[in-house]
């Protein structure tokens, strides 16, 4: 299966500057590509420490020139905060000087600081998606962008360069509602899932999806991608540690960055799932809540991650796994541990099983890129 590598520039330590955890991320990137990992991916975060990255396309701008076979992930690019036309010339540029080897990541984005940071009316945020995201797709298949919607207008305008191959098969979304994944089934993206829901919620889901997906298009839909925040150590009693320590930490920055306990969210349009979410918190409690997030990351000796990995790819019939090893205020050096191990003693297990599985290869089958203002 595929197995690729993420990058998350977190800076929770406490004594530890923005520049040094830029340099930390950027040497696990080097590695990446030198000791098997088929991707490096980035999201894209602004105005905290959560994650220091305003700009994926420009990060793999820089790797595409110190790579030659990695792919390069959006994990992913939030549609509302970007001029399409800019994103589009962007994507089309990174594929164009990376011979191909884009595999685009488009969100929607849910952390309210950054909307208002960017001066932007969160409740638009789900039709924006959808403009913007069909104008984008359309440019990339015939190298021209425009649009007529209600809120994004734009005459035609060509990509030079265009990109250099088709999207489709290679474009995913992040979608944790049910909503949004028929948005993006309508689309024609792939899932790209961030566990953040119970094991089998999510496989139902991602099963519906599917069954959707092949309604609307009469092809089956590019292969689910897994996130994962990864901690791992030959040691058990040393893997329970790393994750109870890290993957916790992780979780509760991610109930902060994105507020899941302030009643805002529950009165934005587009975001009604949040609701339940909070409500959710408030009965069960907040350290509840954030354990059941951390322990929804896989992590524990090689045997096991392998074990894990291995189940839920073929549970959500994925084409692989993309794995962060540095967050939740983890030191360079044990970061660089979790990636020595994971990389000697499981990516080659993981890379012998299933071979057919691999992450953003360009669909076989075309289909019609979405006109739908869903």
């Amino acid at each position: 299966m595929h197995v690729g590598m993420g990058l998350f520039f977190q800076g929770l330590e406490d004594g530890r500057d923005d520049h040094d955890v830029v340099r930390g991320g950027l040497a696990l990137a080097d590695q990446a590509e030198p000791r098997g990992f088929g991707s490096i991916w980035t999201a894209e975060h602004h105005f905290t420490r959560y994650h220091m990255m305003p700009n994926p396309v420009q990060l793999l701008t820089y790797l595409a020139g110190r790579t030659t076979t990695a792919r390069l992930g959006t994990m992913v690019v939030v549609l509302p905060w970007h001029d399409p036309v800019r994103v589009a010339e962007e994507i089309a540029w990174l594929d164009s000087v990376s011979g191909g080897r884009v595999v685009l990541g488009l969100g929607r984005g849910l952390g309210s600081i950054e909307f208002d940071g960017f001066r932007l009316e969160m409740g638009e945020s789900r039709q924006r998606f959808v403009e913007y995201a069909t104008a984008i797709s359309g440019a990339l298949e015939t190298g021209a962008i425009e649009a007529d919607g209600p809120l994004y207008r734009q005459p035609r305008a060509e990509l030079h360069p265009p990109a250099l191959t088709t999207f489709r098969g290679r474009t995913y979304a992040s979608a944790v509602s049910p909503e949004s994944a028929k948005i993006m089934a309508t689309l024609g993206y792939g899932l790209m899932l961030i566990a953040q829901k119970p094991w089998e919620v999510t496989v139902r889901e991602t099963t519906e999806y599917r069954e959707l997906f092949r309604d609307l298009h009469g092809v089956d839909p590019p292969a689910p991608v897994l996130v994962n925040f990864t901690t791992v150590d030959p040691d058990p009693v040393r893997a329970r540690e790393l994750h109870d320590e890290y993957a916790t930490a992780y979780a509760r920055s991610t109930i902060d960055h994105y507020a899941f306990t302030d009643a805002r969210l529950e009165h934005v349009p587009g975001y009604e799932y949040y609701a339940g979410l909070r409500r959710n918190i408030a009965k069960h409690g907040l350290p509840a809540f954030n354990r059941f997030l951390a322990d929804l990351q896989m992590g524990g000796t090689p045997d096991e991650l392998v074990e894990q990995t291995v189940e839920r790819v073929r549970a959500l019939d994925a084409d692989g796994v993309v794995n962060l090893f540095a967050f939740g205020g983890m030191p360079q050096h044990v970061a660089q541990r979790a990636l020595d191990v994971y990389s000697e003693q499981v990516l080659p297990r993981l890379a012998a099983v299933d071979v057919h599985r691999d992450i953003g290869a360009p669909a076989q089958s075309a289909y019609p890129p979405s006109t739908s203002t869903v």
